[in-house]
């Protein structure tokens, strides 16, 4: 598949990306690696070639990451390693044991490495797919009620496009995104969001799902999994609603999708960054139906079914009980059916 960000092949099906869990980050019975002390400058080594199967020890990839910023001036040279950065795997799963790296495998969140380096680490370093500069943000939307659009990260080289493969009652699904652009997830063995739509889809049956801040669709591509027949998806930031319309599409094999009509590109999309008014970026036509918009999840009433419906409101913020209570009895006041927050 085609990657909406640098053109190359990015993308997977996420029955491709699945059938690789067991093994990408595995070393083989060649493979060797030296674990370093994350919160000591590297030794003086040479880090080795990557094996002959193409994985190499993720410290060395390190070592050498660290290598290139010390040589252009970013590091003194007395930083522990862990300094670097941000390792963020490709795919992101849940591993019992240090990874090896295979080509393209990594994207590195770093707040101490220039673009000269990045551009170095990325064209030398065969496993670093991208190199982003971290501005200390979250990215994506935090405030529903704000007008700005969100701050983000930089890439610096490369492509920042990964996935994370989440675990749900009835089987993994892939997320992809980009990295500069939206909020960081790591899956963990258990995840209180998913079990939280796997209960409130089994207790109430809904024949239509809402995932009205949807982020990267995780939560509304679970209630598909798990036999909802109808979901619609809403974000206000451009990159959350084309992501959850392209990750639809790396899942269709899963939810039994025949055609995914998504109506503008990424590029396009970046320049009305925030909307207020829903939008529809997307259609989804098969055993299972969706859409997708981009706009205010508290204008979206209009366009909901009146019947059979369950809501998940996904607050970034959830630390005021008040303000919950508020958000859950202002969408009552305009939906019927029930909602609930993860």
């Amino acid at each position: 598949m085609k990657c909406p960000v640098c053109g190359d092949d990015c993308v997977s099906d996420a029955f491709d990306i699945i059938n690789t869990m067991d093994t990408i980050f595995a070393p083989c019975p060649r493979c060797r690696g030296r674990h370093l002390d994350k919160k000591a400058p590297p030794p003086d080594y040479i880090p080795p070639d990557p094996c002959i199967c193409g994985k190499r020890f993720i410290d060395d990839v390190y070592a050498l990451i660290y290598g290139i910023g010390k040589e252009e001036g970013d590091l003194i040279g007395n930083e522990p390693l862990k300094e670097v950065g941000t390792p963020l795997i490709h795919p992101g799963f849940v591993l019992n044991e240090a990874p090896y790296l295979p080509a393209r495998s990594l994207v590195l969140l770093t707040d101490l490495l220039s673009e000269k380096s990045a551009k170095r680490i990325v064209a030398e370093i065969p496993e670093v797919r991208g190199v982003v500069l971290d501005n200390h943000v979250i990215p994506g939307l935090v405030d529903c009620s704000s007008k700005e659009p969100p701050k983000t990260h930089t890439l610096l080289a490369g492509c920042d496009v990964r996935a994370n493969i989440f675990a749900t009652q009835v089987g993994p699904i892939v997320i992809y995104k980009q990295a500069s652009t939206m909020h960081i997830e790591f899956p963990r063995p258990v995840n209180p969001k998913l079990i939280s739509v796997d209960r409130q889809v089994y207790t109430k049956r809904p024949k239509t799902f809402v995932d009205a801040c949807c982020g990267s669709g995780t939560l509304g591509i679970t209630a598909a999994r798990l036999g909802v027949p109808h979901v619609i998806f809403n974000d206000a930031w451009y990159a959350a609603a084309f992501w959850t319309a392209y990750n639809l599409k790396v899942n269709h094999t899963y939810l039994g999708i025949d055609d995914v009509d998504i109506r503008e590109s990424y590029q396009s999309m970046a320049h009305t960054p925030l909307r207020s008014e829903p939008h529809l970026i997307a259609t989804i036509r098969g055993n299972f139906s969706a859409e997708v918009y981009q706009g205010d999840y508290r204008l979206l009433f209009p366009y909901l079914p009146s019947d059979d419906l369950l809501t998940v409101i996904d607050l970034f913020d959830k630390a005021s009980r008040d303000m919950v209570e508020q958000v859950i009895t202002d969408w009552k006041a305009h939906n019927k059916g029930d909602v609930f927050i993860p």
